[in-house]
């Protein structure tokens, strides 16, 4: 298996020992690593739950852009919430950046994630070859 680093400026940079995204064998599959609401440039997290998920899409979308895709090329796509009540708001916004055929998705929750953020998001991407 042969892995390629993903690296973009337009995402904020890993804070600890990971990269923002790898591409395994062939270049098909790609995966995508969590992202919270930090502001690529500042590298600050955004105010509020409704600009952080707003924030976790566009980094996202940053790192799917730089593996030569889009966020409607992820197929899996795992959500972390700090407070399940919010879940409505991520599939209102979510549906502002993604088109059918949706990816498969989990949504879990969790007592906290890295720098005090209230969302967090994964996936799994795959272009065609």
């Amino acid at each position: 298996m042969t892995k390629q680093i993903i690296h973009t400026v337009d995402a904020p940079q890993a804070i600890g020992t990971y990269s923002q995204a790898i591409r395994v064998s062939g270049g098909g599959t790609i995966y995508l690593s969590g992202q919270i609401g930090l502001d690529p440039l500042s590298m600050q997290m955004v105010d509020g739950i409704e600009a952080q998920i707003q924030q976790v899409f566009s980094n996202l979308k940053a790192v799917a852009k730089a593996s030569g895709g889009s966020l409607n090329d992820i197929v899996k796509l795992n959500i972390f919430l700090i407070d399940l009540d919010n879940f409505a708001l991520v599939n209102e916004i979510m549906a502002s950046h993604f088109v059918q055929p949706y990816p498969a998705r989990a949504a879990i929750g969790v007592k906290a994630l890295p720098r005090g953020a209230l969302v967090e998001m994964d996936g799994v991407m795959v272009l065609q070859e």
